[in-house]
């Protein structure tokens, strides 16, 4: 492939700036890695938070590079172009690169359930008939694969790599997440999408995003920017930020499509909750709909409305697509239910790591109750320290008893973190030691109690300093059940 046929309309010219020669150089791969760099690849260097990738040019010439595209000009023995965007540059020519990918893809933005709804989006086009697969925090589940995975959505090179191995194993459809940090760094520009999906909007990334606003506008850059004007747009109508995503979905000329209570193309008019279920009534146009979802939490229903919206906009008729909803499996991590105590109490595992997921869960086991409702969580460490005192509060007015516990300290001091969130919750007990704090919340059920350990949900890992050591919440709630069994 030659250099030329990686670049799009929009870098024409600034190709051409570099003189016709350096379209007709010869590519072997694209990286935006120095280190990832072999003989013929084309090295695109990215400028980040920590450094900017100029500074590896001399490196990934070494290693053999036959070109360089920058943000602006460098010194190299190979041609070198400049073009505005980098990053943009690398998504669309790493999609021409590889040139494959699922022909039916949709994405879905938002602070919650995006994992939830790419993988329910995906179970009911199985279900439908359609070779599916996702993509997204808990990894890759397709027709041949179910990969673990730590990224919400991948880099340019390894998203369009797996889209084209995905293609060519026989999937036709694909859902997959879209992250603030994905979006705004255009890791999914080049993916060709068929419809695009929003959920809430709601505290996190306060690291990275300045504000809320820019934390949303980076949202937005889904339908604004990406997905083709006049394709269906599936919003959930009842969050405080539905309005700004139907203005902006609206604006960009895009079919909107709203549901949930307030929504008008599959809207929820009535739910009884149960323990392991929820019967939901839903009108779809004129048709009247009887749902039975195997998962406890209205926020489960709103994903699964979400996921049925995008699957109804890429060809699934409604009674078909509502159907499958009964045969639902959550996704790993979300309100999912480990096991009980000996006296029936039940044990949740919970991804909820910000505040509103945190209040979302709490208050979704509350209607099937009877007892108490214990919670575990922590905070992360080098992250948003204003959602600490937040969570705290929330924690302590949702559930009647409260443990304060370590959740990837990463770089600060564990005690810190939780004297933070201990400031805002105090009838708080804390306990650093994750495995200790877990095994405590299920030596205090009783009947009629629901426990909720909440923070890490589907990961395999607690990070301290720069070190990740073994640890799963499933593992050690299952060991704390079978313990306090006998």
């Amino acid at each position: 492939m030659f250099l030329r046929d990686l670049v799009s309309g929009e870098y024409q010219d600034q190709v051409g700036k570099a003189g016709n020669a350096v379209g007709e150089i010869a590519i072997s791969g694209i990286t935006a890695d120095s280190r990832k760099v072999e003989p013929g690849m084309l090295f695109v260097a990215l400028s980040g938070t920590k450094a900017d990738g100029a500074a590896y040019v001399t490196d990934a010439v070494s290693r053999g590079a036959a070109a360089v595209v920058a943000g602006h000009a460098v010194e190299a023995s190979v041609p070198v172009f400049v073009v505005d965007n980098p990053r943009r540059f690398l998504a669309l020519a790493a999609a021409r690169f590889f040139g494959r990918q699922p022909e039916t893809m949709v994405a879905v933005t938002g602070t919650a359930g995006k994992t939830s709804v790419a993988s329910f989006t995906r179970q009911i086009w199985v279900e439908a008939g359609y070779p599916a697969a996702q993509i997204g925090t808990t990894g890759v589940v397709s027709l041949t694969r179910n990969e673990y995975g730590s990224l919400t959505t991948p880099d340019p090179v390894g998203l369009h790599k797996l889209l084209a191995e995905l293609a060519d194993e026989g999937v036709t459809h694909a859902a997959m997440e879209a992250s603030s940090h994905g979006l705004d760094q255009s890791r999914l520009d080049g993916v060709k999408l068929a419809a695009a999906a929003f959920t809430n909007l709601g505290r996190d990334h306060m690291d990275y995003h300045p504000t809320i606003e820019d934390y949303m506008a980076a949202k937005m850059r889904l339908f604004d920017t990406l997905l083709p004007k006049g394709s269906p747009a599936v919003i959930f109508a009842d969050d405080p930020w539905s309005a700004e995503a139907i203005r902006v979905a609206t604006k960009a000329g895009h079919d909107v499509r709203t549901v949930g209570r307030n929504g008008t193309f599959l809207s929820l008019k009535r739910v009884e909750h149960f323990r392991h279920k929820q019967v939901a009534e839903v009108h779809a146009g004129d048709e009247i709909h009887e749902v039975h979802i195997p998962l406890a939490g209205d926020f489960q229903i709103a994903n699964a409305l979400v996921a049925a919206g995008l699957a109804i906009s890429t060809g699934v008729a409604v009674p078909v697509a509502l159907k499958a909803l009964e045969k639902l499996v959550g996704a790993s991590g979300r309100l999912e239910l480990v096991g009980n105590s000996k006296n029936g109490a039940l044990a949740y595992v919970d991804y909820a790591h910000k505040p509103d997921a945190l209040e979302n869960v709490l208050n979704s086991v509350r209607p099937f109750t009877t007892g108490r409702v214990i919670v575990v969580f922590g905070c992360g460490g080098d992250r948003d320290k204003g959602k600490r005192p937040i969570m705290g509060e929330i924690a302590c007015r949702l559930a009647d008893i409260v443990i304060v516990t370590d959740d990837n300290p990463r770089s600060e001091v564990p005690a810190v973190i939780r004297s933070e969130i201990m400031a805002a919750a105090p009838k708080g007990i804390e306990i650093g030691d994750r495995s200790q704090a877990i095994r405590a919340g299920v030596a205090m059920l009783s009947a009629g109690d629901t426990l909720v350990v909440a923070g890490k949900g589907h990961e395999e890992g607690q990070t301290v300093g720069d070190v990740t050591l073994p640890f799963s919440d499933h593992t050690e709630l299952r060991k704390a059940l079978e313990e306090f069994e006998h």
